[in-house]
């Protein structure tokens, strides 16, 4: 199930998130078509102490966006019914969830594309230790 995920010669930590006393869990929404990705990422973000939502396209990542307010979305650039640039575009101008940062995971490697304006870019397959960090380092408290 882990197949997307190189450790790139290291092993996997047991947990990445600080344990500090009084902090309030952090939320996480992942938009990702595949099946497979989407729940292999959520189930690793869980086990790292993370609340976590899913959706498999943009409609419904905007639809959860809106509903938890997450701290951090990680997004898929190319997914049917509404992709990962048409997302960002609607994301930027609803106030109510423009500043959430996003996190961009894709096999889609092309930076002509529209700008996206996101806190990170990982391609597939992406380093899970790499990946990890970077959650922790923006899925900041709103």
């Amino acid at each position: 199930m882990l197949a997307y995920f190189l450790f790139v010669g290291r092993a996997c930590p047991t947990d990445y998130r600080s344990d500090v006393p009084g902090e309030s869990l952090k939320r996480v929404l992942i938009i990702e078509d595949d099946q497979a990705i989407r729940e292999s990422i959520a189930e690793v973000l869980t086990d790292q102490g993370y609340v976590v939502a899913a959706a498999q396209d943009g409609v419904e990542g905007l639809r959860e966006a809106r509903a938890q307010h997450p701290n951090l979305i990680m997004l898929d650039l190319m997914m049917p019914t509404m992709n990962g640039w048409q997302f960002r575009e609607v994301q930027r101008q609803d106030p109510s969830i423009a500043d959430i940062p996003v996190i961009v995971i894709s096999a889609y490697s092309d930076v002509r594309g529209p700008a996206l304006d996101e806190a990170a870019r990982f391609p597939k397959p992406f380093d899970l230790v790499t990946l990890l960090l970077a959650v922790e380092k923006y899925a900041v408290s709103t």
